[in-house]
């Protein structure tokens, strides 16, 4: 669908999903070291998994250092999974890394929110609707977007920081036009 205006927020978990899944991928190294130093039964792909892990978390964290620019920690958490269904105990966990690795991506990304005539769409997992009329006010101003509910409930968060383009609007404009669908229902 495409909508008449789109606002992109800024995602504020991005440092929080990147320290979950390196705390979760290290400890899984760890425990895949002990397994194979302490286990009879040496099985290569713990040994394996687990320096190809350390390798894929070390050259992320390097890259982030050195760049500052966003890192995908979704590589190592599919070989953790991969190394989780070969291990003696807890295979199950590899199904859980594997869902991990699958919405890394989606968790990280910018939330987006298009405004269209008829309704309001959150592009997230789950997408969420909502009518023009679930709404008492929407302002974007100084670059912080607010969207006040009927229910009282309140959403507050800052845009993400894009190029002008000329495709933009000014917030002027995109208030008048929440202001118009909004007083156009009432």
């Amino acid at each position: 669908m495409i909508y008449k205006y789109v606002v992109t927020l800024e995602n504020t978990s991005r440092r929080l999903v990147d320290r979950f899944s390196i705390l979760l991928s290290s400890a899984s190294v760890l425990l895949f070291l002990l397994q194979y130093l302490s286990s009879d039964d040496k099985r290569m792909m713990q040994l394996i998994g687990a320096i190809v892990i350390a390798l894929l978390v070390g050259i992320n964290i390097f890259r982030l250092k050195k760049s500052g620019k966003s890192v995908t920690y979704s590589y190592a958490l599919f070989v953790t999974a991969l190394t989780w269904a070969s291990m003696p105990y807890f295979p199950w966990l590899s199904a859980l890394f594997l869902v991990m690795a699958l919405v890394e991506r989606q968790a990280k990304k910018n939330l987006e929110i298009g405004f269209n005539d008829d309704r309001i769409v959150f592009n997230s997992i789950p997408r969420k609707q909502y009518d023009w009329e679930d709404f008492t006010n929407i302002m974007l101003r100084d670059n912080l977007l607010t969207l006040d509910f009927k229910n009282n409930k309140l959403i507050q968060r800052e845009t993400a920081d894009e190029e002008e383009g000329e495709d933009d609007c000014s917030e002027e404009e995109f208030n008048n036009y929440c202001r118009e669908r909004i007083h156009k229902l009432v």
